[in-house]
């Protein structure tokens, strides 16, 4: 029996102005970005199969709505049923502010267990609607308990003191440490605190369980679910509106704004940062709370290709670090001191051309930072080698590089593993230049890919 042609399909195709080839190009960009190998080799035959009416797998067609998107240039986000490939399990609206945060926590998952539902989506960045913030305290903040369960300041000690705990081992050994065990205790303890917690230890509560979920959705970008992130980030930030605390809520939105840009979505990551820099929100958090704001703002503001306004912002989040000193902060921005500073800076000065002054900062990362945040330390290192081989020091680099392997060792990241991938690009066209020295560490690096993954 013959298939019916994708219509649908075919006139989004022709709506972008790209080729076949082109779209197919596309769905690799995606597929690599999200660690989805088995797409990789995407190419026009598959396009022209699905154009005739062959139905690509869940994953497959995700991927090509978010190809199909980029084709767009942002001007509204592709659908599975406006190219003719929805079925009746397929949600295709973004994140529903309306939504419990305390029923929410319990359906959390593991994103990379269910391949359908791995990719980054575009839809679900949305920041919800002005009247929003202001509504929702005022709607859910002061509901009573619904649960036998007597929930005090103890309880909020407790997820504090859990926090620090997932903190350190994310730090120290990277978001796949710890991360179902986290999921976990969400889903179960922390859920069923917040369904019994009424009066006036809810809205510490709520914010308590708001930076516990947002460490889960750190955990989850670390580790590649960007999916999972996603979700546990919306979580949190609802959490966070709801125990009216403008600070947490621009601290989400800041973690939101640098996964988007690690993934290449720069508009929808200068979208967060600029949300996270409110005029509420940045009144509220600290100096040091605030210069983390301004340094992601900045790179975004880079890859935006304004770079006056990204020196700016390098500039301002600099002076409220140097006032930091001796101000209480809160235990999630302990992390953001001179090294975290002049890691972000040196990335935004690189997207901005400047090497030099790129690995001027890196050094100084690598330098200052302390031992517990090993997996951050290995990575900047690995962005040093980086800038290294860009400004053809291919001896240097390798050199580099192989310090960067060393401070992997034990850590489970797909932030790392992203910086071993770079390294064998930046590497294949070098072995010929770097000799012998190339081809050593390009060796390590496929056998450190294999460990970390």
């Amino acid at each position: 029996m013959a298939r019916e042609r994708n219509t649908r399909l075919a006139g989004m195709i022709a709506e972008t102005g790209w080729s076949q080839p082109r779209v197919a190009r596309e769905m690799q960009a995606v597929a690599a970005e999200n660690g989805i190998d088995e797409l990789r080799a995407i190419d026009r035959s598959h396009i022209s199969h699905w154009v005739g009416g062959t139905r690509p797998g869940p994953v497959a067609a995700a991927t090509l709505c978010e190809a199909l998107t980029r084709g767009l240039r942002g001007a509204r986000t592709v659908t599975l049923a406006e190219i003719g490939l929805a079925t009746d399990n397929d949600a295709e609206t973004g994140p529903s502010w309306a939504e419990d945060p305390a029923a929410a926590l319990t359906t959390l998952r593991d994103d990379m267990l269910d391949r359908r539902q791995l990719l980054y989506s575009t839809a679900a960045a949305a920041l919800p609607a002005p009247d929003w913030w202001s509504n929702r305290p005022a709607a859910l903040r002061q509901e009573p308990a619904r649960l036998p369960q007597r929930v005090t300041g103890a309880h909020v000690d407790a997820l504090h003191e859990a926090a620090r705990y997932f903190s350190g081992q994310d730090q120290r050994l990277g978001g796949g440490t710890g991360r179902a065990a986290l999921r976990a205790f969400l889903a179960t303890d922390v859920a069923a605190y917040l369904a019994a917690a009424g009066g006036d230890v809810r809205p510490s509560l709520l914010a308590a369980a708001g930076e516990l979920t947002y460490l889960y959705g750190w955990m989850s970008y670390d580790a590649g679910d960007q999916a999972g992130a996603q979700k546990a980030f919306g979580v949190a930030l609802a959490l966070a509106a709801e125990a009216d605390d403008p600070a947490l809520a621009g601290h989400i939105l800041r973690a939101q704004g640098h996964q988007a840009g690690d993934l290449g979505h720069h508009r929808i990551a200068l979208r967060y940062t600029e949300a996270s820099l409110d005029s509420t929100r940045h009144r509220a958090a600290g100096s040091r709370e605030r210069a983390l704001f301004e340094v992601v703002h900045a790179r975004a503001l880079a890859s935006a290709g304004r770079k006056n306004d990204a020196l700016a912002a390098l500039h301002r989040a600099e002076q409220d670090l140097g006032r930091a000193d001796g101000e209480q902060a809160p235990a999630r921005v302990a992390f953001f001191g001179e090294a975290a500073l002049a890691h972000e800076t040196g990335l935004t000065l690189r997207t901005l051309g400047d090497l030099p002054g790129a690995e001027k900062e890196l050094r100084r990362s690598v330098r200052t930072r302390a031992l517990p945040y090993a997996r951050t330390h290995a990575v900047t290192i690995g962005y040093l080698g980086a800038v290294q081989a860009q400004g053809g020091r291919v001896e240097e680099a390798c050199t580099t590089w192989h310090l960067a392997l060393d401070a992997m060792t034990g850590i489970r990241s797909d932030r790392t593993a992203g910086v071993v991938r770079q390294m064998l690009a930046a590497l294949s066209p070098l072995r010929g230049r770097g000799g012998n020295a190339a081809a050593a560490l390009d060796a390590r690096a496929r056998e450190a890919l294999l460990a970390i993954g």
